[in-house]
C-alpha cells in the first residue's frame, strides 16, 4: 500500500497509545472526510488531527501484529479511543472478533 504523505520522524518511536476501534461495511460507499468513498477492505484509518495520506503503522499492543494503513477520514468520536481503522486493517490485527484493542502508532517510516 502506498501512502501519499508521510511526515517527518518516521519510524521506531510511538506517536500514541491507547485504544483503536474499527468500522466495517455498514459504512461501505458513504463518504470520508477527505471525501473518498468508504471500503473496509482497503488498509485505512480515522485520526482526529492527521493530515489525510498520512501513513500510519498501527500495532497491536497485545499480540505485536502491525499493519500500515491511510489516513482518510476524521475520528474515532468516543472518548478514549485514539484510532478508528478499517475492517480489513482489524482483521490483520486480529481484533475484529473483539472489536477493539489497545495499540500503538508509528509514522511509517
Amino acid at each position: 500500500m502506498a501512502c501519499a504523505h508521510v511526515p517527518p520522524g518516521g519510524g521506531d518511536e510511538p506517536i500514541g497509545d491507547g485504544i483503536a476501534s474499527y468500522y466495517g461495511t455498514a459504512l461501505r460507499g458513504s463518504r470520508t472526510a477527505s471525501g473518498e468513498r468508504f471500503d473496509p477492505e482497503e488498509l485505512t484509518a480515522a485520526h482526529p488531527s492527521l493530515a489525510f495520506g498520512t501513513c500510519l503503522r498501527v500495532q497491536n499492543a497485545e499480540n505485536g501484529r502491525s499493519v500500515r494503513v491511510r489516513v482518510n477520514d476524521r475520528g474515532p468520536f468516543v472518548k478514549g479511543r485514539i484510532v478508528d481503522v478499517s475492517e480489513a486493517a482489524a482483521r490483520a490485527l486480529h481484533f475484529l472478533r473483539r472489536g477493539i484493542a489497545r495499540v500503538r502508532l508509528f509514522l511509517c517510516a
